[in-house]
């Protein structure tokens, strides 16, 4: 047998550890939504995706960290299914029509079970969990509102913002009001309600 030949024949074994990986991601992710967050176990999880525990916990230490990455990996396939980017904030020249567009896709995104139940579960157990916290903050949070913080600096220096606001308090004005009725359903998470805080926060309460 030629080298060529036995190449050939050769396991990819970085092909197969990367179906493997897809595999728990999905597991995960799929069983989070199904049963919730406490009833999800590293056995279940392995038993889903037909891999060993063993092998799970080769690459994480915990169920919280397999769920963080599986839910870090769907948001990007989701972007780039939809042809778009992450790490972009959309800049027309009119910052309420951006914040608009960006808030609803954000709603669109909290009420699809598949991102719903695992980010409720992450939320949940970064607050017992001060390590996953920050790494939940850290890798999915923070990269995000820096974008909001750019885009309103944006609008600083062409004037549709006033020079003075902090941009990082400002943009909780919007996402804050969201994410809590998102999280504790104190009312119907739509584009109309994210459309009305950009205008309150935009333009304020008091008559002009």
């Amino acid at each position: 047998m030629s080298q060529k030949q036995a190449e050939a024949k050769a396991p990819d074994s970085t092909r197969r550890s990367q179906r493997s990986r897809r595999a728990i991601y999905a597991a995960a992710l799929a069983l989070v939504a199904e049963n919730g967050y406490q009833r999800t176990t590293i056995e279940g999880i392995a038993a889903r995706a037909g891999v060993g525990k063993q092998t799970i916990y080769r690459w994480w230490s915990s169920k919280a960290d397999v769920l963080l990455e599986a839910f870090l990996d769907l948001a990007e396939q989701t972007a780039q299914a939809a042809g778009g980017q992450s790490d972009t904030f959309p800049d027309t020249g009119d910052l309420a029509a951006d914040l608009k567009f960006v808030l609803r896709a954000t709603v669109d995104e909290l009420l699809d079970p598949a991102f719903d139940a695992p980010t409720r579960a992450l939320a949940a157990e970064g607050v017992v969990d001060e390590r996953l916290g920050r790494e939940f903050v850290a890798a999915l949070l923070e990269p995000q509102l820096q974008l909001y913080v750019e885009r309103l600096r944006g609008a600083q220096q062409t004037g549709q913002l006033r020079g003075d606001v902090d941009p990082r308090i400002a943009l909780e004005l919007f996402v804050s009001p969201l994410a809590q009725r998102w999280l504790q359903h104190t009312g119907p998470l739509t584009h109309a309600y994210a459309e009305t805080l950009v205008d309150y926060a935009l333009y304020g309460l008091v008559p002009r």
